[in-house]
């Protein structure tokens, strides 16, 4: 797979003539050095803060497909505890982290609201893991997003995101109640600061790690 091909505008050209589309800012040029990439999706609820943590640990401006929510949502949506959110993902956010000179990983962030869950299975496709982004405010939203990854066999952390007003509760509790296996990492963090949405990532690279190693 070539990884540089989406910067280059000379197929697009081709195709529209003589039309001029604008290419990707230089800041989000892909290095000529990439040779390849790794796939990693967050997935949750809605409202957890998928996008936030896209566009907090993302080194490119992360894409996003937010759109302006509306009365059609309503009884529909369960926004309970995110009710001053006026935006939501409807198909996917992306971003990218470079970890060596030849290799980078790419964030998916997949849309919240169950009406959207369809899209899931071609953002899954390739995907090493998963991070499942929880609000402990409301931890039965997370419980369908855990058990379609347990169903695709899909290798996941727990990233507790904390609310101001969340309460806080100890690991094996939040694994009791979500039925966790014992060895699935959980891992308490801040959507919005990069520090810490990248422990979350490293936290799931580490996991893979070591289901590779138990696998060989």
């Amino acid at each position: 797979m070539d990884y540089r091909s989406s910067d280059s505008t000379g197929a697009m050209d081709a195709a529209v003539g003589s039309a001029q589309v604008p290419g990707p800012r230089a800041e989000d040029r892909m290095p000529e050095t990439v040779t390849s990439a790794v796939k990693i999706v967050i997935v949750g609820g809605f409202g957890v803060g998928k996008t936030t943590m896209v566009g907090s640990v993302s080194e490119i401006r992360p894409l996003t497909t937010e759109e302006t929510m509306t009365q059609a949502g309503i009884g529909v949506d369960d926004n309970y505890g995110s009710e001053t959110k006026t935006a939501t993902t409807v198909a996917m956010d992306f971003g990218r982290i470079s970890i060596t000179d030849e290799l980078v990983l790419y964030l998916f962030g997949t849309p919240g609201q169950e009406r959207f869950w369809f899209l899931w299975n071609g953002l899954f496709e390739g995907a090493l893991g998963a991070v499942v982004l929880i609000d402990s405010r409301r931890l039965e939203v997370s419980f369908d997003v855990i058990g379609r990854l347990e169903e695709r066999g899909v290798p996941f952390v727990i990233a507790n995101n904390a609310f101001p007003d969340g309460p806080s509760y100890p690991s094996e509790e939040l694994r009791s109640a979500l039925d966790l296996d014992p060895h699935v990492p959980i891992i308490e963090c801040d959507a919005r600061r990069r520090a810490s949405s990248r422990d979350v990532l490293m936290t799931l690279m580490r996991y893979l790690h070591e289901m590779a190693l138990q696998r060989a």
